[in-house]
């Protein structure tokens, strides 16, 4: 009787594990855009970013302790209006980071967008 009790809840256990993988599974593409916006949403390759590209995860949730186990939306902190405080705009945090990352790839000899059209794509 105990083997039995003991093998259901080893099943319970590996089930709930398996459910917790498969919940922090990275999502492959975001749109970023937001309402009022000028340019058309970036469909940004969060998972290329990561597994292609090798950035690390720091780089953008730079305030999150353990990106690996959950993330704040960077308008946390990152108004889409105005400044707060040290955090800039979402539109200047978003095109500093991505832009200046871009623009080092590119003197390194790979090819990255820098051009506001390159990413924001017309549908």
């Amino acid at each position: 009787m105990k083997s039995k009790k003991g093998l259901v809840l080893l099943i319970i256990v590996c089930f709930l594990f398996a459910i917790s993988l498969a919940g922090a599974q990275i999502q492959d593409v975001y749109k970023l855009h937001w309402e009022g916006a000028k340019f058309p949403p970036v469909d940004f390759t969060h998972k290329k970013h990561i597994e292609e590209y090798k950035v690390d995860c720091k780089v953008c949730h730079h305030k999150d302790p353990n990106p690996d186990q959950g993330v704040q939306k960077c308008i946390t902190c990152h108004d889409i209006a105005e400044a707060k405080g040290d955090a800039p705009k979402a539109i200047d945090a978003y095109h500093k980071n991505c832009i200046e990352c871009h623009k080092k790839e590119n003197e390194a000899g790979k090819a990255a967008p820098t051009k506001c059209n390159e990413c924001h794509k017309k549908a």
